[in-house]
């Protein structure tokens, strides 16, 4: 009995572990922070505005607004766009990534304490309180968001990172309360004896692994093609920002998106 708990504890941990997308190929890179809201996209330079789009059309350098003919304006609708449209994705994919990892953790902890039990809503509360502050990591909020410079390539820091790490401390410091909450709930069992009951609740976890596997490894996936879409959208969005340094002359040496196309150039 003992042995399969820890083995599905070794499942919940493996869980959160692989459950952020593997995008090997994403060659794509932010060298500056974006911050997003309704009516401006600001690239930040070392914490301060560096390029500013105001309403898809207007330009700003270092504060100063640069007037665009019709082809410039056109380009800077299209860029604006782009990343309005980019930002969130990646942000609600980060976010989804690790409320996978939480979801299955708390599945399993709840089919074997009971839902609602006292250790599942002491460990529930735990998780809520990680994903807000998931949220604040990104300022996502009516419209909002902020994007840090970043490697995309690295996918699972992006997801997890410190988070990962606190679903496995949480896990781990709880696992004696799992153990003795399972416990009462095998003696609470109407089997007659011990090994009847041991027999059912090892059958029980055998099933809800094998469960867990198959819709973490679903959602993972789905999760996977969503990150794929996002790099070869950054990647289409780095091309209209070549056509931005050739057009706009003072945005000539400007490089948000690195992407492993513009590196082979």
């Amino acid at each position: 009995m003992k042995s399969n708990i820890y083995i599905l504890a070794g499942l919940i941990a493996a869980s959160v572990i692989s459950t952020p997308v593997n995008a090997e190929h994403c060659n794509v890179n932010f060298n500056y922070g974006v911050i997003i809201d309704p009516s401006h996209v600001r690239i930040l330079n070392h914490g301060q505005t560096y390029v500013q789009i105001t309403n898809n059309e207007q330009l700003f350098i270092g504060g100063r607004e640069i007037v665009l003919n019709e082809q410039q304006q056109t380009i800077i609708n299209s860029y604006s766009q782009g990343i309005r449209d980019q930002v969130p994705q990646i942000v609600s994919i980060a976010i989804e990534g690790v409320e996978i990892g939480l979801k299955a953790v708390n599945k399993v902890i709840g089919g074997l304490t009971g839902e609602n039990s006292a250790t599942h809503r002491k460990l529930q509360e735990k998780f809520d309180e990680m994903q807000m502050r998931l949220r604040k990591k990104f300022n996502h909020s009516n419209e909002n968001y902020y994007i840090a410079p970043q490697d995309f390539d690295d996918f699972d820091e992006i997801f997890a990172g410190e988070f990962e790490q606190e679903i496995e401390e949480i896990v781990s410091e709880s696992i004696g309360t799992i153990l003795m909450a399972v416990g009462e709930a095998m003696a609470n069992r109407d089997e007659e004896t011990i090994e009847q009951r041991v027999d059912t609740f090892d059958d029980r976890i055998e099933s809800m692994g094998e469960d867990l596997k198959l819709e973490i490894g679903t959602k993972a996936h789905q999760l996977e093609e969503r990150a794929q879409q996002f790099c070869q959208a950054l990647s289409d969005l780095d091309q209209i920002e070549t056509e931005i340094q050739i057009t706009i002359p003072k945005l000539a040496d400007y490089n948000l998106i690195s992407s492993e196309r513009k590196l082979h150039e």
